[in-house]
């Protein structure tokens, strides 16, 4: 639009000059020594015109070549201000998306290469998240404190950097520092959002209740935070400060400071009552409850109801009924009426209640409730079925059957007592011995020869101070086997085992019979030996009888 108004402007310009020259001819007379010239009006208007339009130009030339330099400048900076958009953008990108190593690498650069502090201050602290994404918390650290550095005396860049620090150490778990980092803008008088967010959340982590409920209600009040975390952090703080306020007086005043929609949360509710009931105001702890549980029923809150004094019976029983009548299936309330009539002494009601409580939910309250009832009752066994499934209930404990027995233990396999072959009761003082049946010995059957200890051969010589040991069958190398599992004696050491020597006890065996074999070597860990192994009479080392 202004360009066509100089445009137009220009025309009328012209326009009015051309009528001008032509309605007045005349000559122009220039004195230039030692010339004179003379010439016509309209060819001078022309002369002069055409002399700015040169001069016009020259003058357009002669600046752009003056401003060469500048805008070289200019064009590096525009350059360079491209490059560091790159890398940030693809570096913000990079962190975003999760991959943490690229994008720290290209911050890093950023960081190096760029001349702007405030470019540099936001490469460093992206660079700081990225590392911390990767939990290289030594190099994060390094970044903080270079942006620290770039930012100055910069009041913008430096809460920024303290904000981003303080977010990084509440999620490595580090509250008190983020608090320390958090300090100069708390004392500085910040009030920013996201600041406050960060240090309700270093309050809450470090349990400085005070500070966690002015904060939370300060945010409530500007609808930074949500209400349902809000309210569960009043709650919370709140409960903490009366509870602390318990030791003297001053949880009444912590009381009167609260609002009445804080007083129905349920931990403010029940730490009211407490203090309320431990100073000998009955009355108004169930005023605090009743409130509490009508506008949100909670199973807590009714027990806590439920635990009175006999004289505060009667009329929170009346008031729980009428709860009853509203929730007729709820199992708690069941359970808390029954703990009433209880501590009311109404011996009938609290049966019933608790029997219709069990009814819906096997409960180790109610179980133990009514054990304690039955007990009082002078009934012992409902009492201890009760408290037997009360322990079962509470610790999910199988119900063990009164009328069966575990089976005796087989003691016949004991390595003590008998040994692979059947011989070793035999080697074992008297006092030790131990009597085991033996199964019948066909006739002319082969008479084992395995032993543990070959010098026990010579008890056949000592028949009158040793029984000699009674046959036993033929075993094959399974048996033997699955009696040493741990050490396999190979099947050929036992095909056909038979004793070199005969008992005096046994009769010869007929000629046809087959000659015996030689017994094999038994391995040394397949069979123990034992303590004090017998000698021989004649052995000139039988020095002990």
């Amino acid at each position: 639009m202004r360009t066509w108004l100089w445009t137009l402007l220009l025309a009328v310009v012209a326009v009015a000059l051309a009528v001008m020259l032509r309605q007045h001819s005349g000559n122009v007379l220039l004195l230039i020594w030692p010339w004179r010239i003379e010439i016509s009006l309209t060819l001078a208007v022309l002369l002069l015109l055409a002399a700015f339009v040169a001069l016009y130009v020259v003058l357009r030339l002669l600046s752009w070549l003056l401003a060469i330099p500048d805008r070289v400048r200019a064009w590096r900076g525009r350059r360079a201000q491209a490059r560091d958009h790159e890398l940030l953008e693809r570096g913000w990108i990079g962190m975003l998306e999760g991959r943490f190593a690229h994008a720290e690498k290209d911050l890093t650069r950023l960081f190096e290469q760029s001349k702007v502090r405030s470019r540099r201050v936001l490469a460093a602290l992206a660079a700081a998240r990225s590392a911390h994404g990767l939990g290289e918390f030594d190099r994060r650290d390094r970044m903080i404190e270079a942006a620290r550095e770039q930012a100055g005396e910069d009041a913008g860049l430096q809460e920024a950097t303290a904000t981003v620090a303080a977010d990084m150490l509440l999620d490595q778990g580090k509250p008190q520092q983020a608090l320390e980092t958090l300090a100069p803008l708390q004392d500085g008088g910040a009030r920013h959002l996201h600041t406050s967010r960060l240090l309700l959340r270093a309050e809450t982590a470090l349990e400085h209740h005070e500070r966690v409920f002015t904060l939370a209600r300060g945010l409530l009040r500007r609808n930074a935070l949500d209400k349902a975390e809000g309210a569960q952090l009043i709650d919370h703080a709140g409960a903490a400060r009366l509870r602390a306020g318990m030791a003297g007086d001053g949880w009444r005043v912590i009381w009167k400071d609260l609002k009445a929609e804080e007083r129905l949360l349920p931990n403010i509710a029940l730490a009211g009552a407490a203090a309320f009931e431990a100073d000998g105001e009955g009355a108004e702890a169930a005023r605090i409850l009743e409130a509490a549980i009508g506008d949100r029923f909670n199973p807590v809150l009714v027990s806590a109801y439920a635990r009175c004094d006999a004289s505060q019976v009667p009329r929170r029983l009346a008031k729980a009924e009428t709860w009853l009548a509203q929730r007729p299936a709820d199992t708690d309330l069941l359970t808390a009426l029954g703990v009433l009539c209880l501590n009311g002494q109404l011996w009938g009601q609290a049966e019933r209640y608790l029997q219709r409580s069990l009814a819906r939910r096997n409960d180790a309250q109610c179980h133990a409730l009514l054990g304690s009832l039955y007990d009082r009752l002078d009934r012992p066994a409902d009492a201890a079925r009760h408290w037997r499934l009360a322990t079962a209930a509470r610790q999910a404990l199988p119900v063990l059957a009164t009328d069966a027995a575990l089976p005796a233990a087989d003691m016949g396999a004991d390595p003590s007592h008998l040994d692979s072959e059947g011989e070793y009761d035999a080697l074992l003082p008297a006092s030790h011995a131990t009597p085991v049946a033996a199964e019948p010995v066909p006739e002319h059957a082969p008479v084992a020869d395995y032993v543990l200890d070959p010098d026990a051969r010579e008890l056949n010589e000592r028949p009158e101070t040793i029984e000699a040991p009674a046959p036993v069958p033929q075993r094959s190398a399974i048996d033997i086997e699955d009696y040493f599992d741990s050490a396999p004696i190979p099947p050929s050491a036992f095909e056909a085992p038979v004793s070199r020597y005969t008992p005096a006890a046994e009769p010869e065996p007929p000629a046809a019979a087959t000659p015996p074999a030689k017994a094999q070597p038994v391995p040394a860990q397949a069979t123990p030996k034992p303590a004090a192994p017998l000698q021989s009479p004649d052995s000139p080392s039988d020095n002990k009888g």
